[in-house]
């Protein structure tokens, strides 16, 4: 019995599909470096979430006070920005 509770749990996890988040267009990118910009930051490397939320992420970007991970939504708001 328990090595079924475990061959259907790595069933489960298997079957699971994992999201990649691909590359922004470059016209995408462009409107997160510009938003960037504007918050006095710059760098990064920027990813958009597949799973169909529309949100973009720019990590490791350096600002005068720090580095930070900046997520901003479809619309290219910045929603959250967290230290590095």
């Amino acid at each position: 019995m328990k090595k079924l509770l475990i061959a259907a749990a790595a069933l489960a996890f298997a079957a699971t599909p994992a999201f990649a988040d691909d590359d922004p267009s470059e016209a995408e990118a462009a409107k997160i470096k510009e938003v960037l910009t504007a918050w006095g930051c710059e760098g990064g490397s920027f990813e958009k979430e597949t799973e169909g939320s529309g949100i973009f992420e720019a990590e490791d970007v350096k600002c005068k006070d720090g580095q930070y991970d900046f997520r901003l939504g479809k619309d290219f708001k910045v929603i959250v920005i967290t230290g590095d």
